[in-house]
């Protein structure tokens, strides 16, 4: 016998007479099943389907919700919806599977709140959260220590972008001074995030192979880190882009080509590629805007930004970023971004100073 129960339900009795009777009788929820007991409809008011949903598959569809998210207004919008839901959305287990483009928060739209927002996915183990906030900190707010721990706490758990960043801080001794460069540790972490897959990672440390930039110079093996990243950028845009115009050309490089261009390995943009620029992570985006708002930098200071305009990372002191040796006119806080604004618009624009 199923027990009483909390929905209304309509029930036909046998006709007496030709005429059928209507009569209403409980239909009951099974207890286990976690459904909640509903009081009955007042008057003039509608029947609000959620509340007869259950706790665990409201959060199941919020954990969707925020691991598919394409900007905070997607999530936040539905936090506010009503108190229940406002309640669950701040589950550790919603929190902690936010997508990256959850927390692409606008530079003009920055305030304590969004940095509570941030601080609360990161201490229920969101990397993303961990590594976005950690970047506005160490760059944006000053506070180098708490920032650079939190890219810590995201590289620990292989979050690839983090171990870059904690890379490209060795590199250039960032918060620090100039003897406090590391080339071995960073060397150490790009390799770590080369391993996951990272192409800026992938580039850098082909790169310091070739030149013995921080490791033992190995040109064949540089050049196969250079081949993988070019590699793997062909994946992203094959899979991202389908569109895009990739000849056969960039697959099959004639040695004698190979020759001529110093064993080096392109870009896919040097062989006619229609290849759109790739997306920045959105810790990058918003260094990018804060750093374009004005007074946001003191002009007295001499400090540049490195001039990849998908990085948007600031000096920490004078000098920190290496310039370009052709036109000094341009600075990058690592070959990765140089080789990326090189194939997006330095290459029309330097020339010998």
């Amino acid at each position: 016998m199923v027990p009483m129960g909390t929905t209304n339900a309509i029930r036909y009795s046998t006709p007496e007479n030709g005429v059928v009777k209507r009569r209403k009788v409980e239909i009951t929820a099974v207890p286990e099943m976690g459904y909640r007991k509903l009081s009955p409809e007042p008057r003039g008011m509608k029947y609000d389907f959620l509340d007869s949903l259950p706790d665990d598959l409201v959060l199941y569809i919020l954990c969707k919700l925020s691991s598919t998210a394409r900007c905070p207004a997607d999530f936040v919008s539905v936090l506010i919806t009503c108190r229940r839901l406002n309640g669950l959305g701040q589950s550790s287990m919603v929190l902690s599977k936010g997508s990256r483009k959850m927390f692409a928060v606008k530079a003009k739209n920055w305030s304590e709140s969004a940095h509570r927002f941030l601080k609360l996915c990161g201490d229920n183990g969101n990397v993303e959260a961990c590594f976005t906030l950690g970047m506005i900190r160490f760059y944006c707010l000053h506070n180098k220590g708490s920032g650079a721990s939190l890219m810590a706490k995201a590289a620990i758990n292989c979050h690839a972008p983090a171990l870059y960043s904690l890379a490209v801080i060795q590199f250039n001794g960032s918060g620090g001074s100039k003897n406090d460069k590391d080339l071995r540790a960073g060397v150490a972490l790009c390799a770590r995030a080369a391993f996951l897959g990272h192409i800026d990672a992938l580039r850098e440390l082909g790169h310091c192979l070739q030149d013995g930039y921080g490791v033992k110079r190995n040109i064949a093996e540089g050049r196969r880190f250079l081949i993988q990243a070019n590699a793997r950028e062909l994946a992203h845009v094959l899979v991202t882009c389908p569109n895009a115009v990739v000849p056969l050309a960039w697959l099959n490089l004639p040695s004698n080509r190979r020759r001529a261009m110093g064993g080096d390995y392109p870009l896919l943009s040097d062989f006619g590629c229609n290849v759109p620029s790739p997306e920045p992570h959105p810790a990058n985006q918003f260094l990018s805007e804060w750093f374009s708002i004005p007074d946001s930098m003191d002009p007295q200071s001499g400090l540049r930004l490195c001039s990849h305009s998908g990085c948007g990372r600031p000096e920490t002191r004078r000098n920190e970023f290496r310039r370009c040796s052709v036109c000094g006119s341009v600075n990058y806080c690592s070959r990765a971004c140089q080789a990326l604004d090189w194939k997006l618009r330095h290459n029309t624009e330097c020339a010998p100073s």
